[in-house]
């Protein structure tokens, strides 16, 4: 019993003796320069998004060469020793909740640049100290680089592969060099353009600080595995205004001579006897489209030239549809034709598009359908 009562009361002492160490451990966690507010991670996540938040601004206090090679998006660079020379850059309502950042628990630059910022007015001041080591491990978005660490990486042919995420007719028009295009919507398909190392850079970009289609297409990429992935935030208008020379463009496919349509009195329609000569005549020449429901097509028949596709389906891959020939949408009425052409005209200003306004009876055999003046 008494054994019992010494151990006790020896593991009492040695807990006493041990506070003081513990508390100065606890002291040391925030040092006497650390700025005042200090949040975590969970914090900036709330405001690390795109397209990004009004009234903040996140800053990474780091020299250049560091926020080029890694930074949280979609913050800005304003380096602590050149603070007073961007204060510009910093917005105009002193009431904006400003989040600043660097290098992590034992980088001062932050709290350094949090200060000044203090003495110029603002009022909503932030210190992510944990900073970028720890945006790395636990941040909810990839970090991201900028246009001239992405140039290097293609000048040094370092091995990158840079994903394009935007539709295939934006990725035609221009692109990084060297990149592939894997549009959001394609992204499940296109798996196999992906390299098999998983461990390979991964680089997104898309339309730039407003698109989300570069961090969605990240986050399926991380959920694959990839565990090397950036963000180019600042994407395709930020690589154009500083590289314009070296836009790469996807040579557009020869249009095929087509016979010309005959325009109907609406905007955008086929007049019925254009559309009835050129159905029978020259069925090559054009994308045929019945925007029907599947059983109408079933039940009625259509044209035997003719894509299935309903109204629903043409909005769900309007980023598909082809370029290289004129495209007419019909139904049974002329209402969901109208419909589909209005959904592809105010989003694909590439296409050549018509629709047939009419009453349409089809034919089981898939001849040419009869067409009358709508009621």
């Amino acid at each position: 019993m008494k054994r019992l009562t010494l151990g006790i009361a020896l593991a009492a002492i040695a807990i006493f003796l041990t506070l003081p160490v513990f508390a100065a451990n606890q002291a040391k966690e925030k040092p006497d320069w650390w700025y005042k507010e200090v949040v975590d991670a969970g914090f900036v996540s709330q405001y690390a998004t795109v397209p990004p938040k009004k009234n903040m601004l996140i800053v990474d206090s780091r020299p250049a060469r560091k926020y080029n090679k890694g930074h949280i998006v979609p913050a800005i660079n304003i380096s602590n020793s050149q603070f007073e020379k961007m204060t510009h850059l910093l917005p105009q309502d002193k009431t904006s909740l400003l989040i600043f950042y660097c290098g992590g628990f034992k980088c001062p630059l932050s709290h350094k640049s949090a200060a000044k910022a203090e003495a110029l007015g603002y009022t909503n001041i932030k210190v992510y100290a944990a900073g970028f080591p720890d945006w790395v491990k636990n941040g909810s978005l990839p970090p991201g680089v900028t246009a001239a660490h992405v140039k290097s990486l293609i000048d040094k042919n370092k091995g990158a592969t840079i994903v394009d995420a935007r539709p295939a007719r934006n990725f035609k028009k221009g692109h990084l060099p060297s990149a592939i295009n894997i549009p959001l919507r394609q992204f499940d398909e296109m798996t196999d353009k992906l390299p098999a190392d998983k461990n390979a850079p991964l680089i997104y970009y898309c339309g730039g600080y407003k698109c989300p289609l570069s961090p969605k297409s990240a986050a399926k990429a991380i959920a694959m595995g990839y565990n090397n992935v950036r963000l180019f935030q600042a994407g395709f208008p930020a690589w154009k205004k500083a590289y314009g020379d070296s836009v790469e463009k996807t040579a557009k496919a020869k249009s095929v001579a087509a016979p010309k349509i005959q325009a109907g009195e609406d905007e955008g329609t086929i007049s019925i006897a254009s559309f009835s000569k050129l159905a029978a005549n020259n069925p090559d020449d054009f994308y045929w489209y019945d925007v029907r429901d599947p059983e109408e097509v079933e039940s009625d028949g259509t044209f035997g030239k003719a894509v299935i596709m309903t109204v629903d389906d043409v909005e769900d891959n309007i980023d598909e549809l082809p370029t290289d020939k004129p495209i007419v949408f019909f139904c049974s009425t002329g209402a969901r034709s109208g419909e589909a052409y209005d959904i592809v005209k105010m989003k694909r200003d590439d296409l050549k598009i018509y629709f047939l306004d009419a009453n349409v009876a089809f034919n089981t055999d898939g001849s040419v359908p009869k067409a009358t003046p709508p009621d």
